[in-house]
């Protein structure tokens, strides 16, 4: 797995949730169809008058979920900006030709009213429920950065195997101290809620 594999399968999911946040800090998620992918970005299209297009504006950022039907998560957050104005027409003209069923959505030059944001600098979270032990693995693109998640054991541990055992995932290795295998690892908490010593600690 890679980032270029994540963005593909979320090509092959089409439709995305996108979150922002608006000007009074709400959440919202928007779905979301209209999408190019490149190796090194994507792009995606929606209305200058919509307050999705405003606030992604407002921030410059914004967050992708997408679900397959082998139970995979990819969760892409980036920097979002418009695509260069030279370059606007050619990338919508190219999400219409993939994506026709926008032609009944904006038809003519309706389509005009849209601008194509971009997203280049990203981390892409997957995380695949569908094997046993899970699979999780992080993969930045351009300038991403990836921040480290979950759990670890400190030089505190004393071996005693208790989180072993507590693991739903057996992603610890007994040790001196113990290991937590990160690509594994569920990040739900129960060896560090547990552990009689407090040697476990959070990544972040």
């Amino acid at each position: 797995m890679d980032a270029q594999t994540c963005l593909k399968k979320l090509g092959y999911v089409g439709v995305l949730a996108f979150a922002t946040v608006d000007r009074e800090g709400n959440p919202q998620v928007r779905n979301i169809s209209a999408i190019h992918y490149e190796e090194d970005a994507i792009y995606f299209f929606t209305a200058r008058g919509k307050d999705f297009c405003r606030e992604l504006l407002d921030t410059g950022k914004v967050q992708v979920l997408g679900y397959t039907m082998y139970k995979e998560m990819i969760r892409l957050t980036g920097k979002v900006e418009p695509a260069p104005e030279e370059e606007q027409d050619k990338w919508r003209d190219l999400i219409f030709e993939e994506q026709p069923y926008l032609a009944n959505v904006y038809p003519g030059n309706t389509r005009s009213i849209g601008i194509i944001f971009r997203i280049r600098d990203m981390t892409i979270e997957y995380f695949h429920l569908g094997v046993n032990p899970i699979f999780r693995e992080t993969y930045t693109v351009g300038n991403g950065r990836a921040v480290p998640k979950g759990y670890r054991i400190t030089d505190a541990c004393i071996s005693c195997g208790k989180c072993v055992g507590l693991c739903p995932q057996r992603a610890i290795e007994k040790g001196s101290p113990s290991i937590i295998r990160q690509e594994h690892c569920l990040h739900c908490g129960n060896c560090y809620e547990n552990c009689p010593v407090s040697a476990i600690e959070r990544r972040s």
